[in-house]
């Protein structure tokens, strides 16, 4: 390449248009995903730690997947909040459970939208704990059969996608085989192969009431200083047979994200995650920056590092907009 002042690297960011042109990351409303909070009983009921989200009751569902369809989303991701919660998280795979309910009124109301289930048991256990809790801690795989029922009936609502975020070891080959064993070889496993014990899940445990009432949840999500054991995790997960694979927090693991595509090549999910979005969103209420251009900075960083999916509590509103 000619230097200066052959070369000029400002002759295509003059204009709006020349800048669109040439703009290499690109985020279309069919590669976000929507995550939604259904609640088993009640109203509305806004989210204080993370503006603009809700947690929306089951008769919401069809409503939500219609105006999800509409604006063009890639898909929504489902958290369910039920009545009550038990030592063994039954809510998570009773065939009329709250998130059971939600897939077939979304399904119903928008065929076409992609809808995928978030497969755990912490929302649903009255420790909040990601499994079954054993002397003290979780069993690994006692907690496998509880997974894999939760998957199956999920996908005899008719999710799309089922998406196992435990962290348990296995997992991911006890849904699959669950799954086919039951009728349902087609259903898609999206796991979340590298998901660290990150600080910014806090406005999530809020919104889902899923914080573990003792400890903490290191023992089995992985530490925010390991890179190479999250290749490894994820190469173990498609082993077993994700087809697609996530990494969660997205801006603090953008190196992960990096390395994993060029590793593997398979689709990768990012998950902006709450508290990603909430101190954008807060950061904008006091004046400290302009929200819109910093949410639209750290998508586009996340699919620039080589995110094929993004999901994102923004999604509806960018999807609406046409993307970024």
């Amino acid at each position: 390449m000619a230097g200066f002042p052959v070369t000029r690297m400002r002759r295509l960011r003059r204009t709006p248009g020349l800048r669109r042109l040439v703009q290499e990351a690109r985020l279309s409303p069919q590669q976000l995903v929507w995550p939604l909070f259904i609640k088993a009983a009640g109203s509305r009921t806004p989210v204080e730690a993370m503006p603009g989200v809700f947690q929306h009751p089951l008769g919401e569902a069809a409503e939500l997947a219609e105006r999800a369809a509409a604006a063009g989303v890639g898909g929504v991701l489902l958290f369910g909040l039920p009545a009550s919660k038990d030592d063994l998280g039954s809510g998570a795979y009773d065939e009329k459970g709250v998130i059971q309910q939600a897939v077939r009124a979304m399904k119903k109301a928008a065929p076409d939208l992609v809808v995928i289930t978030d497969v755990c048991l912490c929302e649903y256990t009255s420790h909040g704990h990601c499994g079954v809790i054993r002397n003290g801690t979780v069993d690994n795989d006692e907690t496998l059969e509880l997974l894999a029922r939760t998957a199956v009936s999920h996908a005899a609502a008719g999710a799309d996608i089922v998406a196992p975020s435990d962290m348990m070891d296995g997992r991911v080959a006890a849904i699959r085989r669950a799954l086919d064993d039951n009728g349902y070889p087609d259903t898609v496993i999206l796991s979340y192969a590298a998901k660290y014990a990150s600080a910014f899940y806090g406005p999530f445990r809020s919104a889902a009431d899923s914080a573990p009432k003792f400890g903490d949840r290191k023992a089995y999500q992985m530490d925010p200083a390991n890179g190479d054991e999250a290749l490894k995790e994820i190469a173990l997960d498609l082993e077993e047979g994700a087809d697609l694979v996530m990494v969660k927090p997205a801006l603090p693991c953008l190196d992960i994200i990096r390395r994993a595509k060029e590793k593997f090549g398979a689709p990768i999910a990012a998950y902006q995650v709450s508290g990603e979005y909430s101190m954008i969103k807060f950061a904008a209420e006091r004046g400290a920056l302009d929200g819109d251009a910093a949410l639209r900075e750290a998508l586009l960083a996340i699919r620039r590092a080589g995110a094929d999916i993004v999901i994102t509590y923004a999604a509806y509103d960018i999807a609406r907009a046409g993307g970024l």
